[in-house]
Formats: structure tokens, C-alpha cells, sequence
């Protein structure tokens, strides 16, 4: 009985903190707005824009598991973790080799709509709007696929994805707070 009353204090707290994915979800929209209007030329500034973009995404999934159940905690974590050295790779070497951002590109697409996809059919008894999760989690798959191709002579193709990952990023918060706000509701109601 006290686990239950556990498992429904911490879906109350994460409830409450809705708001801070709503934030979360505006600022990557703006983020991604200002990555389309900028023209990026030169590889240093692209592994730079990577660098900033991969080390948010890591903070932003750290502050995730602040409203996660436990089964996804680790999850979280772990993508945190790993954007956050890709960020610091990407910062600290902005000279190498621009096939390597486009794989680490690829490999944080991938997992991003593995990850969304997944909570997607999780969600999908509980929140009306999960089908809009399961549309981004395959669109940034089938991203992850075409960024693999040939990066030669496609530089400005990459910033486009930073773009891309961040709208996508910004459209996943602004679900995510309004399941928590739907939550939020049905823990006040019941």
C-alpha cells in the first residue's frame, strides 16, 4: 500500500513542475527559429552549434528525470549523459572531421525517436495526443538514416538538422507538459 502511495507522490510532484516543459518547449522552438534564419559556412562554426545544442539537450534530459517514473530514469541519464560529451567533443575538437558530427548527428536522431516512439505506445492508454508523439519519434528515425548519407559537400545540411532536432525537441516539451498538465487534473479530480 505505501508503494502506491509513493508511485502517486511522485506522479503529484511531476505534475506540478509542468510548467517548466512548457518553458523548456518554447525556448527550443525560438532556438530552432534562429538556427533556420543563420547561415552557417564553416565547419568550426557548426561543430560549435552542435556543441551548444547536444550539451542543452543533455541538461534538458536531466531535468527530465525529475518527473520520470523510475523505469525511465536511467533512460534519461543516460542520453544526458552521452549528449553532454557530445557537446564537449564537439566544442573541444571543432576541427575534426565533419563525418563524425554527422554520425553523432545521426546516432542522437535515432535514439531520440527510439526513445519517442517508445513513449509514445506507453502513453498511448493514458494521453489523447499520442499518436503526435509517435509521428516526431519516426520522422526523427527517418532522418537518422538520411544524415548517414554523404556530408562532403552538404556542410549547411547539418546545420539544417541542428534545426530540425531542435524544433522537434521543442514540439516533444510542449507534449510533455501538456501530459503533465492532463495529469495533473487526474490526480486532482481522483
Amino acid at each position: 500500500m505505501s508503494y502506491v502511495f509513493d508511485e502517486r507522490e511522485v506522479l503529484d510532484e511531476a505534475a506540478d513542475r509542468w510548467w517548466i516543459f512548457l518553458v523548456t518547449g518554447i525556448a527550443w522552438l525560438i532556438f530552432s527559429l534562429l538556427v533556420f534564419q543563420w547561415d552557417y559556412t564553416t565547419v568550426s562554426a557548426i561543430s560549435y552549434l552542435f556543441g551548444v545544442v547536444a550539451i542543452i539537450a543533455g541538461v534538458n534530459e536531466f531535468l527530465q528525470i525529475s518527473v520520470s517514473t523510475t523505469g525511465w530514469k536511467w533512460v534519461h541519464g543516460v542520453l544526458g549523459i552521452l549528449f553532454v560529451l557530445a557537446g564537449i567533443y564537439a566544442l573541444w575538437h571543432p576541427y575534426s572531421t565533419f563525418h563524425a558530427l554527422a554520425a553523432l548527428m545521426g546516432f542522437f536522431l535515432l535514439v531520440k525517436g527510439i526513445v519517442d516512439i517508445t513513449v509514445a505506445f506507453v502513453t498511448k492508454g493514458e494521453f489523447e495526443l499520442w499518436w503526435l508523439h509517435l509521428i516526431v519519434g519516426l520522422i526523427e528515425i527517418t532522418l537518422a538514416f538520411w544524415v548517414a548519407g554523404d556530408w562532403q559537400s552538404k556542410a549547411i545540411q547539418l546545420v539544417n538538422y541542428v534545426g530540425i532536432v531542435a524544433l522537434m525537441r521543442g514540439i516533444t516539451e510542449i507534449f510533455m507538459a501538456f501530459k503533465l498538465r492532463g495529469l495533473r487534473r487526474t490526480i486532482a479530480a481522483g
